[in-house]
Parts: structure tokens; sequence; C-alpha cells
């Protein structure tokens, strides 16, 4: 079957697959971020210090790093779909087992269940995305996949502020678990078949030589991007985790105004993730590190900017430019393992990405609220800073390794 005489299967397949996957994506944030809208109260009815606060956050992020791999084998191993249904499923169990929670231990316990079931689909979405996408398709679909991942955070404390406010927490996290559920029928019933492996990699042969996942995990590019993600990652966790309490807290709103100031930055980074990734594919595909570089920078600077702001309205306004630049670099941190790995190693090769990304998780809320606690807000936020920073290093030092099918050893290449 070429992709000629296919064209409008391909495109239906396409567009099918990343609408279920973004409104997934979408739904997973959302579920992720109402945590951070909650804890304020939380934290009040438990009484617990910011530092236990960040460990709340940070339990989820353990179990969701070390889920990652697990995970990514999983589906290079049953298969994407499955993979996809029986995580969101088991997410929404434990959102809804969340509001239950009688006090901090139970809380720990469900937080963590809830991290390892979430950690099982990032390897399954990207591995339908590679089944179901042309190599030219897949970059634009990645960028999609990372955009609504902010789509998510910027809705969620647009949509679980009010709801808190008027239904309370735990009544919140029951209704978010609903439409979860809801979701998770919909992708199952929904998601097409795979497309014919000569329409998602022209270049493999009828049988490749399987290339073995230890190569993958070996592989230069896929180990830099795994650290490039851990540091560039500390500042969506950061930003997700204390923004509200800051706003609350230090400038006095109210819940549901911290909740949009909040949502603003999420948003726009939304449409950067976009626009960098159609820089990426038409300026920097075989450059990246001469955007992520630039762009991580610039966001360090304006951050330090941030953190001096004495309004509300600074703060966010800077918040927001800093997520749109920093936003320009996601591609070409998370979306060059996927032009360089075989589609059956996606799910391994990405879960060893995303469990660098997710390291960012666990670090980010404990060492941002022992700093709030030990030396107030703009210290914590300082830390991100110099996080950023520290992606721009190692992707300025970071040459790639492309790993290609059927071959005996990887071919090293220099990237930008």
């Amino acid at each position: 079957m070429s992709i000629g005489s296919s064209a409008p299967v391909v495109r239906r397949t396409e567009r099918t697959t990343l609408t279920l996957l973004v409104g997934v994506f979408i739904i997973d944030y959302i579920d992720r971020v109402m945590i951070a809208v909650a804890l304020p109260l939380i934290g009040a009815e438990f009484g617990l210090s910011k530092t236990t606060q960040g460990l709340v956050v940070s339990a989820f992020a353990i179990a969701y790093l070390v889920g990652q791999m697990p995970g990514g084998l999983l589906a290079d191993r049953v298969g994407a779909r499955p993979l996809l249904v029986i995580s969101l499923a088991a997410w929404s169990v434990f959102t809804a087992a969340t509001g239950f929670a009688p006090g901090l231990v139970v809380l720990l316990v469900l937080r963590a269940a809830f991290g390892f079931a979430q950690a099982l689909f990032p390897g399954a979405a990207f591995k339908a995305l590679a089944e179901r996408t042309t190599q030219e398709g897949r970059s634009r679909g990645a960028g999609l996949l990372l955009a609504s991942n902010s789509v998510g955070a910027g809705l969620g404390p647009l949509l679980v502020a009010p709801l808190v406010v008027a239904a309370g927490w735990r009544h919140t996290f029951w209704i978010v678990a609903v439409a979860g559920l809801i979701v998770g029928l919909a992708l199952w019933r929904l998601l097409p078949a795979p497309l014919p492996r000569e329409l998602t990699e022209p270049e493999a042969r009828v049988a490749p030589v399987k290339v073995p996942v230890s190569q993958v995990l070996r592989n230069r590019l896929v180990i830099r991007c795994a650290a490039m993600f851990a540091c560039f990652n500390m500042l969506a966790y950061g930003m997700i985790t204390w923004v509200p309490s800051y706003l609350v807290e230090t400038k006095g709103l109210s819940l549901v105004a911290a909740g949009i100031s909040a949502a603003i930055p999420q948003l726009v980074s939304a449409a950067a993730v976009l626009l960098g990734g159609w820089l990426m594919s038409r300026y920097f595909d075989q450059r990246p590190r001469w955007l992520v570089v630039p762009a991580l920078v610039a966001a360090a600077g304006v951050l330090v900017a941030m953190l001096l702001s004495d309004s509300a309205t600074g703060f966010t306004v800077l918040q927001t430019v800093a997520m749109f630049i920093s936003g320009l670099a996601s591609i070409g941190i998370v979306g060059l393992p996927l032009r360089v790995l075989p589609r059956d190693l996606v799910g391994a090769g990405m879960g060893l990405v995303n469990t660098g990304g997710q390291l960012a998780g666990v670090l980010a809320p404990l060492v941002m609220g022992w700093l709030a606690d030990r030396f107030g807000f703009a210290a914590a936020f300082g830390f991100l800073a110099v996080s950023t920073l520290a992606a721009a290093a190692i992707s300025l030092t970071t040459r790639s390794t492309k790993l290609s099918l059927g071959a005996p050893a990887p071919a090293k290449e220099q990237v930008g």
C-alpha cells in the first residue's frame, strides 16, 4: 500500500489518533495539577508544612518516575491500545479515591498509586503515535501532544478552582474522576488500528532486523534528552505546584483569582510549544540546539526578573513570558528521539526520556518547598532559573547518536 493510494485512510487515522490522544493528555494534566490548586485547603485541613505539601506532590512524581520504563516496555510488548485504557481507568479510580483520604499517610499512598497508573500512559501514547502517523506527521503530532500538556495544565486551575470553592476539594476529585472514565471509554471505542509499517517507516525492510532495547537505552541522544528533560521540566513542575500557593499566601489573591493567574502562562506555553515545533521542523531539524540554547538562556533571565517582581500582575506577566520562551525549546528536547527510534522501540526510548523528565517532578516540589520554608519563595523560584540554565548547558554539549534500523552498531552524527 502506497501513501498516495491510501492518503485518505492515513489522514483519517492520524487525525482521529491525535484528537483522542490530545483529549486524554488534557484530562491527564487536569488530574495532575488539581492537587496544586487544592493544596492550600488540604494543607490547612491536615496541618501540613510547605515541605510536607511538597512531599504530597512528590509522592505522585516518585511513582510516576518509577513507572516510566515499565510502561514503555509494556507498550512495546502488549501494544498501545490496552495499556492506554488500563492506565486511564486506573488513574481515574485513584483520583476518586483521593477524595476519601482521611489523612496524610493514606493521601501519600493514593497519590503514589495515581502516579504509577499515569506512568503507564506516556510510552503507550507515543507508541500509538508512532504506529498511526507517517514520519512527516510524527513531529507535528508530538508537538500537539506536548502542547496539550500545557493546555491541561492551564485549564486545570480554571476548572478546578471554582469547583473546589463551590463543592470542596474532595467532591472535585470525584467529578474529575468520572470525566476520566468517560474519556477512557471513548479512547477504547474510537482509536483506529495501526497503519501498515511501510507507511510509517518507508525505509524499513518488510522484516526489519530487531534492534535490542539495550542499544536504545545506551543511545547518546536518548540519554542526553532524558537529562535535558529532567532539568527543563523543573520549570513546569515548579510552576504547577507552587504558583497557586504563592499567589494566595504572598500576594493575597483568592483561590479562584490565583487559579486564573496560574492558568494564563500554561495556556500561552501551549501556543509556544506548537510554534517551537513548527520552527524546529522548518529551520532547526538538523541543529536543534540553535533554538534550544538561546530559548532556555533567555527564559532563565526572565525568571530572575520574575522573582524580583513586587506585584501579582508583574509576576504573572513575567512568568508568562518565561513559559512562552521556554516552550519554544520543548520539541527540541522531547521530539528528537521520535525521529531516530524505530516504532517497535518508541515505547522504551520515550520511557527513558520521560523518566528523566519526571525526575523533575520528584525534586522540584520538594526542593522548592524546602527553600520556601527556609528562605522564602524568591529562593524557591530562583532554583527554577538555575535548572533552566542547566538544561541549556546540556543541550549546548549534546551530540546525537542516530539509531539505524537493522544496523549492527549506531552511527554517530553530530547535530548542530
